[in-house]
């Protein structure tokens, strides 16, 4: 698994945690507790703090998207997992200048295929598809590719 996908699980692992805990900030303890649960190297924790920092720190505007899109949901009504899939998708599409819009849909239907239900793919893969019809940015490529 690349250093990324295994960052993006373990973002969408502590998504999860911060979602049903009424989303409150996760403390320098929870994260170093998942740390010794989850081992990773310092590349893998560090695009995963990124990820999971951007979401919190933009979830309203991502959230704004989800429902703009699902309009026959409720946001709790999606599952946790879908819904954090989502967020974490979504920043990166909108947010996240190295990550081509394209590598996020994808990276983000193939973790919902594994951490969600029989739907969760298709739903994802939806949703998303919705939202690069809003993006300035070429698809097929990062605006500010990383080192």
């Amino acid at each position: 698994m690349g250093k990324r996908r295994e960052g993006r699980e373990a973002t969408l692992q502590l998504l999860f945690h911060w979602d049903l805990n009424v989303q409150q900030a996760l403390s320098g303890t929870e994260l170093d507790l998942f740390w010794d649960f989850r081992p990773a190297i310092p590349a893998v924790r560090a695009f995963a703090t990124k990820l999971l920092n951007g979401v919190i720190a933009r979830q309203t505007t991502i959230d704004e998207k989800i429902r703009k899109y699902t309009a026959n949901y409720e946001l709790r009504r999606i599952s946790a997992v879908d819904r954090n899939i989502l967020r974490m998708a979504i920043y990166e599409m909108l947010y996240a200048d190295d990550v081509p819009p394209i590598v996020a849909i994808n990276e983000a239907i193939d973790i919902a295929k594994k951490f969600g239900t029989e739907e969760s793919g298709k739903f994802v893969n939806g949703v998303l598809d919705r939202v690069k019809l809003d993006l300035n940015r070429p698809l097929r490529t990062a605006s500010n590719p990383a080192d």
